[in-house]
């Protein structure tokens, strides 16, 4: 059973990169089991994401999860937090795909025999049981990406962070990543410009330049956005 949802805080965080904020002012507490975080290309929103895990440290101000500073705890943070970025490849590191996912455990101090067990029951999760001896970078997109999830879910993380995970994706691949996202037992962050993908989650925040500006349920936070981007 994975834990059940870390709080999540960042008060009064900035960060500002060559020269320029790139997010401002931003506190918030995310205690919800889904968030999405929908926002214009440059607006601040991946950066927000990568601030939950440790991979971008406040500027000034303080991130924490589950009561763990992020500048403080790092690598802590991240046994936490799983990040699936948008594009696969960018986490995709051995040579086939189970070893892919066995690779995550690596200094978790589990028997050959539990790391097997485990990356079995990843990858028959994820429809990808068939492929554990296949090359990983020849994998479809779809299947790269639900490769990149199951090597994060592998490590039962308290939270999953998604940042664009769908971009890359035709539609079919985009609904079978998503409803895997929807149906985790893990607290979700996700990231997205797919609107449709928000619609169940219970909380939206819409960050533009470098502020969230609107934090609302889904309906409101996405009228609210269009409204912005008109």
């Amino acid at each position: 059973m994975s834990p059940g949802p870390a709080p999540i805080v960042l008060d009064d965080v900035h960060v500002r990169r060559e020269g320029r904020h790139v997010l401002r002012g931003v506190s918030l507490r995310l205690t919800e089991r889904r968030v999405a975080v929908v926002g214009a290309n440059g607006s601040g929103k991946s950066t927000l994401a990568r601030l939950l895990n440790g991979l971008v440290l406040p500027t000034s101000g303080r991130v924490h999860v589950d009561g763990l500073d992020t500048r403080r705890h790092g690598a802590r943070v991240r046994r936490r937090v799983g990040f699936v970025f948008t594009d696969p490849d960018a986490q995709i590191v051995m040579p086939t795909v189970a070893e892919d996912v066995a690779y995550s455990l690596r200094r978790r101090g589990l028997s050959r025999d539990e790391v097997d067990a485990r990356v079995a029951h990843e990858l028959e999760r994820h429809g990808l049981a068939g492929h554990a001896d296949h090359p990983a970078h020849l994998l479809s997109g779809g299947q790269k990406q639900l490769l990149a999830l199951s090597s994060v879910l592998v490590t039962e993380p308290a939270l999953v962070v998604a940042d664009e995970p769908t971009t890359l994706l035709d539609l079919r691949h985009t609904r079978t990543v998503a409803r895997r996202l929807a149906t985790l037992d893990q607290q979700v962050v996700l990231v997205t410009h797919d609107l449709d993908l928000v619609a169940d989650y219970d909380r939206v925040l819409v960050v533009d330049e470098g502020r969230v500006v609107v934090d609302d349920g889904p309906e409101p936070a996405v009228a609210a956005y269009r409204e912005l981007m008109a």
